[in-house]
């Protein structure tokens, strides 16, 4: 995220790991026309700030 928002790595704060469980195989996040699978799939929401800013992502651990 850093590098995305052009940050250094110590702007960038955890401010949660949760377990959750989506609705679908791209976390509950897909674009539109998206085709994912139709499962519950279970990850973490992840929330992060920097500037001012919270960012949430989504994963589990074979991606993010």
């Amino acid at each position: 995220m850093a590098a995305r928002l052009g940050v250094q790595e110590d702007e960038v704060t955890e401010d949660s790991v949760e377990d959750a469980d989506f609705p679908d195989a791209s976390f509950g996040a897909g674009s539109p026309g998206e085709l994912s699978a139709q499962m519950i799939t279970p990850g973490w929401r992840i929330r992060l700030s920097a500037r001012g800013e919270v960012y949430e992502y989504r994963g589990n651990r074979n991606r993010l």
